[in-house]
């Protein structure tokens, strides 16, 4: 047994699953997530998803800022990759008793 989500748990744990509760946002996390080393070039990201760069970018920035991404800017490109174990402890804070 486990104790119940606090005020500030529930809150954070919401933006977590809000940032996931968008389809272009699962769909572009699963390709960063089936690219080479789990790494993606926002350009590669764009046409994938049927998406303008803007609202790619915009999307990607929800998931970077909900910890599921981070951003590394090479050039003038950004390049983001999946953080490790971040969907493992999503499912496990989900799947405990």
């Amino acid at each position: 047994m486990r104790d119940p989500l606090d005020a500030e748990q529930a809150e954070a744990l919401a933006r977590t699953l809000k940032a996931l509760a968008d389809p272009a946002r699962l769909r572009l996390l699963s390709i960063v997530a089936a690219s080479d080393g789990a790494e993606a070039c926002v350009c590669d990201l764009t046409e994938p998803v049927g998406l303008s760069q803007p609202t790619v970018s915009h999307h990607l920035k929800v998931l970077t800022e909900a910890g599921f991404l981070t951003r590394s800017k090479r050039g003038t490109w950004a390049y983001y990759a999946l953080v490790p174990d971040a969907l493992e402890s999503l499912s496990t804070l989900l799947a405990q008793p």
